[in-house]
């Protein structure tokens, strides 16, 4: 049975399950976008980005539910680097009862002092999605959201932080993990009448990715994307 998320300290805290039901619901119930899609060639995304170093592997396009590894750009020793991280990033010490952290998937409140520790541009990232789901309501599955141009590439303005040594699973015990979460803002109007409280942060133009990836100012770019550019889709692209 899906677990209540809990919402805490700007973000959303995602009790993780040993795996997904199916490809198109999310781990669990009614948590701010914990499920979404890339299926962009790992080719095409280092040439996205000049400079890029590719460390992460083979990467299997898919659906990425929380705590699974996932690819991200983030800013490495000697520029920007490809790699695996594991979705979820440290949750606030009050909002555990046990040692078992599950992790928060998404970052709302830039204010909280949890999160400003990991603002800056030594822990910024770009999350690649070609499509990320939304609950319907409970029982209802998710709605699918692509971009209205099929040829835009779009990133989640994300935050990570390396080597978190935390218990994800009991079974698995203490292990040390690469983390990332990304940012939520308000929804725009495709998003709102599905989700009214918010939509994940996406950045679609490389002005963007360079300036979040740069180091602006987290609060300039968490903001929705313009109304239409979104469409409703029934099955993740």
């Amino acid at each position: 049975m899906p677990t209540v998320p809990v919402t805490v300290a700007g973000g959303s805290l995602t009790p993780v399950r040993d795996g997904p039901r199916n490809g198109r619901e999310p781990a669990e119930g009614g948590a701010i976008c914990n499920l979404y899609n890339h299926t962009t060639p790992q080719e095409a995304l280092v040439r996205l980005i000049d400079g890029l170093t590719d460390r992460s592997g083979n990467l299997a396009p898919g659906s990425v539910y929380p705590d699974q590894l996932a690819p991200i750009i983030r800013n490495g020793a000697v520029g920007p680097e490809l790699v695996k991280a594991r979705w979820g990033m440290p949750s606030p010490r009050f909002a555990l009862n046990t040692e078992r952290d599950p992790g928060v998937t998404n970052v709302r409140n830039l204010e909280s002092p949890h999160w400003r520790r990991w603002l800056g541009r030594e822990h910024r990232c770009l999350v690649p999605l070609t499509s990320f789901s939304e609950p319907r309501g409970k029982g209802k599955g998710v709605q699918w959201f692509a971009p209205a141009d099929p040829g835009a590439t779009l990133f989640f303005a994300g935050i990570e932080m390396r080597g978190w040594r935390s218990v994800r699973k009991v079974k698995d015990g203490e292990t040390v993990d690469d983390l990332y979460a990304f940012l939520t803002c308000p929804p725009n109007a495709e998003v709102a009448p599905i989700h009214p409280k918010a939509m994940p942060v996406i950045l679609t133009r490389p002005q963007e990715w360079h300036a979040w990836l740069d180091g602006i100012p987290a609060a300039e770019l968490q903001r929705p994307l313009p109304d239409g550019a979104l469409t409703l889709v029934e099955a993740p692209v």
